[in-house]
């Protein structure tokens, strides 16, 4: 079984990255072949500025392992080193149907976020589908998000097939769990774009000074609170045991307990759940060789799987 899932380097990595699709992906390196890269490609419909781009790459690569993304266990790659993967998008992008990208709410939504609307934005999933068609990949983890994308993936690869025969595999989803829908210091899902997030790898203090933001009501201190309606507790179960989600709870529906009280046990708790993965971040940041290693590595192999299905889906169209 095949594995396949890429994050975009398009800013520092935060907890709804993490928890979202870092840590289910860390989890199933141990449940088969997985290929995990860094979607700069994807990137550039919205970073414009080629030296953070590079800083992104670098620090998307040290922060997945330092969270624990084993490259023993998983090909690791940026997506630029596969150039496999652009020819495939062109050849998929030959027998897409303008009907399937006109379906994706993806593209409006970003523009009307005030992204410009530009070809590589509008055809996003086919790129999207070539990273995951070029790999014969198997189950591809999505959120509620990318499902539809990954549908499309799906049409596009049984059109090809049917038209030039069975080329590629078909995958299938893997909805990511519950928790992946995190929420961000605003109540809204935690994402760069509404600019709500709570970085992995501050600073404590850029850390403390996000979580002390998170929106709140303005219940009085001595009255209960409806901890079903906090982004306070959403967040805390991310990161504390069960024990402490209880006690807090408890404390919720008690009263007597402010709000800023519950956001520093939050911060407590962040800190004390990252402070492993911060460690092994400052080992990795000192060598830099090993992680441009890494990541040469992992472009090796994946290119070795993408140019067979490559050459098939060439000959397939009558390209030889």
């Amino acid at each position: 079984m095949r594995i396949l899932s890429g994050i975009q380097p398009s800013g520092r990595l935060h907890v709804g990255n993490y928890f979202g699709m870092m840590q289910p992906s860390i989890e199933l390196q141990d449940q088969g072949e997985a290929f995990y890269f860094i979607a700069d490609y994807h990137s550039l419909t919205t970073v414009k500025d080629p030296i953070q781009l590079r800083d992104n790459v670098r620090d998307v690569a040290i922060d997945f392992m330092a969270c624990g993304l084993d490259p023993d266990k998983a090909v690791f790659f940026k997506q630029s080193d596969v150039p496999e993967v652009t020819e495939l998008s062109w050849l998929l992008s030959t027998v897409t149907p303008m009907g399937f990208l006109n379906r994706c709410h993806s593209f409006k939504d970003k523009t009307d976020r005030g992204l410009e609307a530009t070809h590589g934005l509008f055809a996003y999933p086919v790129l999207m589908a070539a990273d995951i068609l070029i790999y014969d990949s198997n189950i591809v983890p999505v959120g509620d998000d990318q499902k539809q994308h990954l549908e499309v993936t799906r049409d596009i690869a049984i059109k090809f097939n049917n038209l030039y025969g069975e080329v590629f595999v078909v995958p299938e989803p893997k909805i990511r769990k519950e928790k992946a829908k995190v929420p961000g210091v605003d109540g809204q899902k935690m994402s760069k774009s509404y600019g709500n997030i709570i970085e992995i790898f501050g600073t404590e203090k850029q850390t403390k000074k996000k979580i002390m933001s998170i929106v709140t009501d303005s219940t009085p201190v001595e009255d209960p609170k409806d901890p079903e309606e906090s982004i306070i507790i959403d967040l805390f179960k991310l990161v504390s045991s069960d024990k402490n989600i209880d006690a807090m709870r408890s404390d919720f529906k008690s009263g007597g307990f402010g709000y800023g009280d519950f956001k520093k046990r939050l911060f407590s708790e962040f800190w004390d759940y990252f402070q492993p993965m911060r460690e092994k971040r400052d080992q990795l940041s000192k060598d830099l060789d090993y992680v441009d290693k890494v990541l040469k590595k992992g472009a090796e192999k994946a290119r070795s799987a993408a140019s067979s299905t490559l050459i098939k889906a060439r000959q397939a169209c009558g390209i030889d």
